[in-house]
């Protein structure tokens, strides 16, 4: 059988031609060879239409040219037949699909009008100016029968650059005024395309002044229709399941994709979808230069994320295990590095102190809590990775640090063996002076912090009260950001209080760092305020507010000088207990 194939294939095509040659009773003297096909024709019919082919005829070494080999010609053996019928005269179906083949085709074989009018590429190109780039839908298929073995000949004879024309005149036109429901029905005809034939009709929507929230809808669209396997952006979706060919098959187009994305200020895209994208290429294990980009889109509209958002980099298509969390960690970098460049909102102040953050570094604190908070129960979870996230972002960013706090309790009982050191290393992402009085309340009495936290909750109640100030005032003379505008002239005198407080806070990590290598272990230690002249420094009702006094943590009969009923029930859970 694999032997007769070969002479088989000229059989039929001669048969083929036969079907349509004017007349059996002249005989054929050229043959035509277009690959494996094989064309018995007459020369003077086709010199009559073909300046390629008389040209070759006039050129040829011998009297009587038998044959001629026309494998380059555009289209191939399909296209070259239509070329053929219509110089016998033979009608033939011309469409949108196929008539930029035989564009292309009569170029390459001379069909113009310098050697007969009428010809075959005139007849082409009516059809496209009258037909096919009268509707969207067939300049859209005009551009992509474009695509391929077509180029570059289709760029060079126009027709690409006037179905880009066309498709997004309409695309621009319907976008403001849509004809059909959904209104967004002509993003869905671009998904017929190859990336680089939209990148072309973005450029040009853009041109014509397409508004960004129009660019933004053509890629998203786009995406869920040529992407829609690996981006199941509506919750429990079910995951993919692909094998390594077929991730070889998908990375291909989703790196294009990428690659031909718009600007972010000329189609500021969802973020949502960009983390969708994100996770679809560490799927895909995509280059990196894919997932840097997609990574500084998502840094650049973080304000505008949520936690799922975070989540859905993070964890697998299923939801239920972490799978990545260095390119979110990046993300958060990124977005700190650019505001502390002043993208947004300052983060540092002059001489170390810290300025007031924008809303939107804020509202980012508030995310990034959120979401640490979600993966913290992860037992896999490392105290490095736990830290890296939540400590990517300066405490600057956060005008209290309750849901932090509430993050780190999570992850101090979701983790149990933790050492002291470990323990001190995830609580160091959060500051307890930025805490409420619940939370600190809270803290007080939570036996999975470590003391030196649970000494910084009581030392801020001292300062209050020996300020005779309210919570927020308090926080300011200890340098912490409540995001209210300050004169240039600062209280000389609050300065000289917020830097000697500084000093008895330190000199009581010290005194308990000596207690502790001295033997004293947790909350066993007794701080006797007379035997040792440090606390005769300190006042008084910080010796009331310690919870370590006669070695107990119950915080019930605490007195904080200010008549406050510590029994009252709290407003806000900060413990997963």
């Amino acid at each position: 059988m694999a032997s007769s194939t070969p002479s088989s294939r000229p059989c039929a095509a001669m048969e083929k031609t036969g079907q349509w040659l004017f007349s059996q009773d002249i005989p054929s003297d050229i043959i035509v060879q277009v690959g494996d096909d094989t064309f018995r024709l007459h020369k003077f019919m086709l010199v009559a239409n073909s300046g390629y082919i008389r040209r070759k005829v006039m050129e040829s070494d011998r009297a009587n040219l038998g044959s001629i080999d026309l494998s380059d010609v555009p289209g191939g053996a399909e296209v070259f037949e239509m070329a053929a019928k219509f110089c016998y005269g033979v009608n033939f179906e011309i469409s949108v699909h196929n008539v930029a083949a035989l564009r292309c085709a009569a170029e390459y074989l001379q069909m113009t009008e310098d050697y007969s009018r009428g010809n075959l590429a005139e007849r082409a190109e009516e059809f496209i100016n009258q037909a096919a780039v009268k509707t969207l839908p067939g300049a859209v298929a005009l551009l992509r029968s474009c695509e391929g073995p077509l180029l570059p000949m289709a760029e060079e004879v126009r027709i690409v650059q006037r179905s880009v024309d066309a498709i997004s005149l309409k695309a621009c036109n319907e976008a403001n005024i849509p004809t059909r429901s959904p209104p967004d029905w002509w993003a869905g005809e671009l998904a017929a395309l190859a990336p680089a034939s939209l990148q072309k009709i973005l450029s040009a929507m853009k041109s014509r002044g397409a508004a960004p929230k129009s660019l933004a809808a053509a890629v998203v669209v786009y995406a869920e229709k040529s992407l829609a396997e690996l981006l199941p952006l509506s919750s429990g979706a079910p995951a993919p399941n692909h094998s390594g060919d077929a991730r070889i098959r998908l990375r291909g187009p989703l790196e294009s994709l990428v690659h031909v994305l718009p600007p972010h200020p000329d189609a500021p895209l969802p973020v949502g979808f960009i983390c969708c994208l994100l996770r679809a290429a560490l799927f895909l294990e995509a280059s990196a230069a894919c997932r840097r980009e997609l990574e500084q889109r998502a840094s650049a509209s973080l304000d505008q994320a949520t936690v799922a958002d975070l989540l859905t980099v993070s964890l697998d298509f299923a939801g239920e295990r972490i799978v990545d969390l260095d390119s979110a960690r990046r993300i958060v970098a990124s977005f700190a590095e650019r505001e502390a460049r002043g993208g947004g909102g300052a983060l540092y102040g002059r001489g170390g102190g810290v300025a007031c953050c924008s809303a939107a570094v804020q509202k980012v604190a508030r995310t990034v809590d959120g979401f640490v908070g979600e993966i913290a129960t992860d037992e896999e979870l490392s105290v490095s990775k736990f830290a890296g996230i939540a400590g990517a972002l300066p405490k600057s960013a956060r005008r209290f640090d309750d849901d932090l706090y509430r993050a780190v309790d999570i992850y101090l009982k979701a983790h149990p063996g933790l050492d002291e050191i470990e323990r001190e290393k995830v609580c160091s992402v959060m500051d307890p002076l930025k805490l409420s009085y619940e939370a600190r309340l809270h803290a007080s009495q939570n036996k999975r912090l470590p003391l030196q936290i649970v000494l910084h909750a009581l030392y801020y109640d001292q300062l209050k009260l020996r300020s005779g100030i309210d919570g927020e005032a308090a926080a300011g003379a200890l340098g912490v950001t409540l995001g209210r505008e300050e004169g240039p002239k600062a209280d000389v005198s609050l300065i000289r209080e917020n830097e000697a407080l500084r000093s008895e806070l330190a000199k009581m990590k010290m005194y308990v760092s000596e207690l502790q290598r001295g033997g004293g272990e947790g909350s066993g230690v007794k701080m006797g305020s007379k035997k040792t002249s440090f606390f005769s420094s300190v006042s008084r009702r910080l010796g009331k507010l310690n919870p370590f006094k006669q070695g107990s943590k119950d915080t019930s009969n605490i007195d904080d000088g200010v008549g406050v009923d510590v029994t009252k029930p709290r407003r806000r859970r900060f413990s997963i207990s």
